[in-house]
């Protein structure tokens, strides 16, 4: 290259996936706001997705200074996720989710019946050697990164169980590889199931199809992001901030949860 020469990268027109072009406020201050994102919704823009993005909906909503998303949720979690509304707040969330100042809550339907009404399961993580890159795995003993996961049984059904996740670390995928070590994956999980990554491969090859859904229990992974309790970056208030079950898993568990039921949650 010299100075003044131009380069011009020509590429075909970008179609992007489909996806929920939506979100729910659930709680709003000068500092901070807290959305409700839906399952399918990317968080950050991608090769895959640019203005399909909670990113671009916050900025198209709320303008250059809008919002900044302080932590993650994979595209198929839904829930809450919290944005600083200012620069200072930003940085204070931030730092609160990267201390384990903030305690977080899923909720999860899984494949089978969880006869312990509680545990921990405390199991190393790391990427997995062989397979996909995007791929995590129990590791051996004294290899990997510690990583430790609250349970609490919430509800039960003949072939499934409704249960509470309280994550002591954030791995990625760690949820998930928990589960399905532990021996109840995921309903929809493309690729932790009892499968394995076949359904992920599948799905990338034909996109959803009924055969594909019959064989995940689900379209998508039943994890949802419920609850957060955190310090307000301003006032310093302890803040509890939930988000509501959505309806295609409460249509999966087959039934609504009352509050007496979802109080366990905070239990976890």
């Amino acid at each position: 290259m010299r100075t003044g020469e131009t380069v011009l990268l020509v590429r075909p027109p970008f179609e992007e996936p489909h996806v929920p072009l939506f979100f729910d406020v659930l709680y709003e201050d000068d500092a901070i706001l807290a959305v409700d994102k839906p399952s399918g919704l990317p968080v950050h823009p991608s090769a895959t997705y640019h203005k399909n993005t909670l990113t671009f909906l916050l900025r198209e909503r709320f303008g250059n200074d809008a919002p900044q998303i302080a932590h993650r949720l994979d595209r198929e979690t839904s829930g809450l996720l919290l944005c600083g509304r200012t620069p200072e707040a930003e940085r204070a969330l931030k730092n609160a989710f990267e201390s384990r100042r903030v305690s977080k809550r899923y909720l999860a339907i899984v494949r089978g019946v969880i006869p312990d009404d509680e545990g921990r399961i405390e199991l190393p993580i790391d990427q997995a050697k062989e397979g996909l890159r995007i791929l995590m795995e129990v590791t051996p003993p004294g290899e990997g990164y510690p990583s430790v996961t609250r349970f609490r049984v919430v509800a039960r059904s003949d072939q499934a169980t409704l249960v509470a996740l309280a994550p002591e670390s954030g791995r990625q995928h760690q949820l998930r590889v928990h589960l399905s070590a532990l021996g109840f994956p995921i309903l929809g999980d493309k690729l932790y199931g009892p499968e394995g990554v076949q359904p992920f491969l599948d799905y990338i090859e034909t996109g959803m199809t009924d055969e594909l859904r019959q064989r995940l229990g689900h379209e998508r992974q039943a994890l949802h992001a419920y609850e957060l309790t955190f310090d307000h970056p301003t006032s310093g208030d302890r803040l509890t901030l939930h988000a509501p079950l959505p309806d295609d898993l409460i249509a999966l568990w087959g039934a609504p949860l009352d509050s007496a039921t979802l109080a366990s949650v905070g239990a976890c």
